[in-house]
């Protein structure tokens, strides 16, 4: 995703703070042991105060530290940052409708159970202890439009507009669907500089649109979150000043290693391009077309919205900001094939194309496969997430009609705490999946 420089800087800060938040943690004991832990609950959703590992996000004087656009990234400070980002940066609006589409909500939740993965400790966790043990600011899990499970840690609730980081990805891609179906883009094939004329003579604008969006450009790119690689460039370029935004924010990436379409790697630069066709194709900005086509017919409750840069350009490889419950309901209509009622949101054959490995697994190298934006779990059960760095994830399995909301303060962007995300997701569907077959 994006990072300024100062990851490096944070990063013995941040291992001190691991450290001992972890030894005041133990001492504290296991709020497993009981019902609830640290959770209040009203109407069934559950709330805390406060987190794992409060020595690196807390204050001394209580409360979080107020993010700005200099320490947003930091750890200390993304509990503030990362739900209130569109204020800490230039940011378009996407309108909800008149009315919410309604959730049903299950009368209790239902007993979860995990086993975390070995190599970050191993053991049989239930939902209180990964909560304890993960910095997940909300956490929401529904199935056939009944909310199962909404919780929110570090004073975080459902009005907070959670950020996204590379989730956003997939919501352009889906809004490309709808461009493609309505005749905004005639074909996929068609290279990018067709429909965003400022791109031409770049290696981007030369690129056809299907290898942008399955990461296969082939433009030399290097996203490896050290600070001084090439999605920090990007990020500066996009939100620093040092650009008047548009093409000048991907002018800089362009050097061609493979040919369109040879070989997977994953550049967020090419969402941005995606994002550039898009707006230019449909001659609206994309967050008026999105709000026009997916959000207000999902029944969003509340305001989307998406980070720009200097030229009003919607990023599009990160910065989109939503609640939580809206998120669940992005997956609730993707669980249900792309539609809400009988209404079809997204066109059906694009939504298989977008959650189909075009990549595999073993030429992903990530443990997943790679579609539209999306990825594939390996499995190829239909099943597939919607990832952002540091925690953010959508997880959806239209078989079980089963999705899984996360947004997380990890404090880096290789935190492996992501596996034991994976961990739990894959036990509720396997439990849902008994469920299925015993009716």
């Amino acid at each position: 995703m994006i990072g300024p420089r100062m990851e490096r800087r944070g990063a013995c800060a941040a291992a001190l703070g691991l450290a001992l938040a972890l030894a005041l943690s133990a001492c504290a004991g296991d709020p497993a042991r009981q019902p609830g832990g640290r959770f209040t609950f009203e109407n069934g959703i559950g709330r805390a105060a406060d987190g794992p590992f409060m020595a690196q996000f807390g204050t001394v004087t209580g409360g979080y530290s107020r993010a700005n656009s200099s320490n947003w990234w930091g750890a200390a400070n993304t509990v503030d940052s990362f739900s209130r980002l569109d204020e800490i940066f230039s940011a378009s609006i996407s309108r909800r409708g008149d009315a919410a589409m309604p959730l049903r909500r299950a009368a209790s939740e239902p007993s979860i159970a995990y086993d975390r993965p070995t190599h970050i400790g191993g053991g049989h966790y239930s939902l209180e202890r990964y909560l304890a043990a993960n910095p997940a600011t909300g956490l929401m899990i529904v199935r056939d439009g009944e909310i199962l499970v909404e919780r929110y840690q570090y004073d975080r609730g459902p009005a907070h507009r959670l950020t996204s980081f590379s989730m956003a990805k997939t919501l352009i891609a889906l809004t490309m669907g709808v461009a493609v179906a309505e005749g905004h883009i005639r074909s996929i094939e068609d290279k990018a500089e067709t429909y965003a004329p400022s791109l031409a003579g770049t290696e981007y604008g030369r690129t056809p649109i299907r290898h942008l969006l399955t990461m296969s450009s082939g433009v030399a790119f290097r996203e490896d979150y050290t600070g001084d690689d090439d999605v920090a460039k990007l990020s500066r370029a996009s939100y620093g000043g040092g650009t008047p935004g548009g093409v000048a924010v991907v002018r800089q990436f362009d050097s061609r290693h493979a040919e369109p379409g040879q070989r997977w790697h994953y550049a967020s630069s090419e969402t941005f391009v995606l994002a550039m066709v898009l707006k230019q194709a449909v001659g609206r900005p994309v967050a008026d077309y999105f709000a026009e086509k997916i959000w207000r017919p999902i029944g969003a409750e509340a305001d989307a919205t998406w980070m720009v840069d200097r030229s009003g350009q919607e990023v599009g490889y990160m910065g989109f900001q939503a609640v939580l419950r809206d998120y669940a309901r992005l997956g609730v209509m993707l669980a249900n094939g792309g539609r809400v009622g009988d209404r079809q949101i997204i066109p059906a054959a694009w939504l298989a194309e977008t959650t189909r490995a075009h990549f595999s697994a073993q030429q992903v190298g990530r443990g997943y496969g790679y579609g539209f934006q999306t990825w594939i779990f390996p499995a190829n059960d239909g099943s597939y997430a919607l990832l952002g760095v540091r925690g953010q994830t959508l997880f959806v399995d239209p078989a079980r009609r089963l999705v899984m909301v996360h947004t997380a303060v990890r404090p880096s962007a290789r935190d492996p705490g992501g596996a034991e995300t994976v961990a739990l997701w894959l036990s509720i569907k396997g439990q849902y999946a008994r469920i299925a077959r015993a009716n």
